[in-house]
């Protein structure tokens, strides 16, 4: 089954525009929000590809590693994110703006904290069967 998205050509995407949304998993009151820019990702039935603009605000943390079934590529667009800190939001690994990962289904990663915020672009997708 191929991964199927609608043709876009280069267009601007205003980061102040409305359709920011709390995304599947976190907390009303974290802050975290997000914006589908391309596809979608079909989870009950492990289907699809999406790709996101996820915005963590100023002294986002949460506190538990996460893991889910479809792969997952994120690239850092700005801010600073903490990656692994410990259940009380010490430690872990510091990274900046242009920062890259790349996780297989079933990859635990988290816990996640940004002093100043962030921008992340996300790509998910499940393996063409």
């Amino acid at each position: 089954m191929a991964v199927t998205k609608k043709h876009h050509e280069f267009h601007t995407i205003d980061l102040d525009a409305p359709g920011w949304k709390l995304p599947e998993g976190y907390a009303p009151d974290s802050g975290a929000l997000e914006i589908i820019i391309s596809g979608s990702l079909d989870t009950q039935n492990k289907k699809g590809s999406r790709t996101r603009i996820l915005r963590f605000p100023p002294g986002f943390a949460t506190y538990k590693p996460i893991v889910h079934d479809y792969w997952e590529e994120v690239f850092m667009l700005e801010g600073d994110m903490t990656v692994g800190a410990d259940e009380s939001g010490q430690g872990g690994a510091a990274f900046q703006g242009y920062t890259y990962a790349v996780r297989p289904p079933g990859a635990w990663h988290g816990p996640f904290r940004s002093v100043n915020g962030c921008y992340l672009l996300e790509t998910h997708y499940y393996d063409p069967a």
